[in-house]
């Protein structure tokens, strides 16, 4: 009887490791929190850094009277496009690394510095759904839209990203791929793409759930969208448009401190209080103002959308562009 049960435990406890070291959606992030260093782009406190002298024609351009929208959320209830907002995953640092065919090569990673060539892209991301943006699975012939995989190795601390990626049925493809040590704040060459069409890492910009409802202030920049754009300006590394007065890739909007946001329930003020201390980012070409968030079936829309809505593009200003805080000046010229 005790050898039995002594087998049974035996079982459980070589079972465990081997669970615990399962992709997760949605997964705890590596700490610290936020991703990246704090001097990073993304987490940069913007609340005292100069207005760009053409705020105004910009905020006309994006449109002052129009609303913002949470490009984020749950089951959508539709088939065809079954989730709102972007899964992640984390995985563990044994997690298999696959090959990618890159439409876009000459600007994509093949794998991350340090480590063979390959992303690590569960298995089950092949037939089931919610795992890529948009939910169907890699080896849906249906699949279209920006189908971005984020994926972060929570031991060796490196966040993977990929864009437009299926299943051929013998191989991973994406439009583009990159990566980013989370300890390092480089950034991308002049004139690369990344995932996302700014050249920027996209996971650290989404609204996340946990941040939202927790306890301490959101700490780093959000992921934002214009319908058009031209140039690009720093964070950002490439450019996707060239519509004469248009923001650029990588331009940041701040809620001007002046906005009242104090009627608003604690979890919408603690992200629009985010935007006066650490701003929007444009990071791709979409519907104006659409900030993006991570796919999660706790955002309840019917909180998230008029809240969203009543700040008009009005209530922004842009600041100056490609401004940097003097520490990272002085840092590059030391170079």
């Amino acid at each position: 009887m005790l050898r039995g049960a002594a087998c049974c435990l035996s079982i459980i406890l070589l079972a465990a490791p081997a669970q615990a070291q399962a992709p997760q959606r949605g997964g705890d992030l590596p700490q610290p929190l936020p991703l990246f260093p704090p001097g990073n782009w993304w987490n940069t406190d913007i609340s005292a850094a100069p207005v760009d002298a053409k705020s105004a024609a910009f905020i006309a351009d994006v449109g002052a009277t129009r609303g913002m929208h949470p490009d984020f959320g749950g089951d959508s209830g539709d088939s065809s496009a079954p989730i709102y907002g972007m899964p992640y995953v984390v995985v563990a640092g044994s997690q298999p690394l696959l090959p990618v065919s890159f439409d876009n090569a000459d600007e994509s990673d093949l794998g991350a510095p340090g480590r063979p060539p390959g992303y690590p892209i569960p298995e089950e991301a092949k037939t089931q759904q919610k795992w890529i943006e948009g939910g169907l699975a890699g080896n849906d012939p249906n699949a279209d839209g920006d189908r971005h995989m984020l994926l972060v190795d929570r031991d060796d601390r490196i966040l993977y990203e990929l864009y437009a990626l299926h299943w051929n049925g013998s191989g991973w493809e994406a439009g583009s791929g990159a990566t980013f040590p989370l300890d390092s704040n480089t950034r991308r060459p002049d004139g690369w793409t990344s995932a996302d069409a700014a050249g920027l890492a996209i996971l650290p910009g989404l609204i996340r759930y946990d941040e939202v409802y927790g306890t301490a202030p959101i700490r780093h920049a959000f992921r934002v969208t214009v319908r058009h754009t031209n140039g690009y300006v720093f964070p950002a590394s490439h450019r996707a448009g060239s519509t004469s007065g248009a923001l650029p890739m990588g331009a940041r909007l701040r809620l001007k401190a002046s906005k009242d946001i104090s009627a608003f329930p604690e979890p919408l003020r603690r992200i629009f209080q985010a935007m006066k201390t650490y701003g929007l980012i444009v990071a791709d070409n979409g519907s104006d103002l659409y900030v993006s968030g991570t796919y999660d079936t706790r955002w309840d829309n019917d909180i998230l959308n008029p809240a969203f809505g009543a700040i008009k593009g009005s209530d922004f200003e842009v600041v100056q562009l490609g401004w940097q805080p003097a520490s990272v000046g002085r840092r590059r010229a030391a170079r």
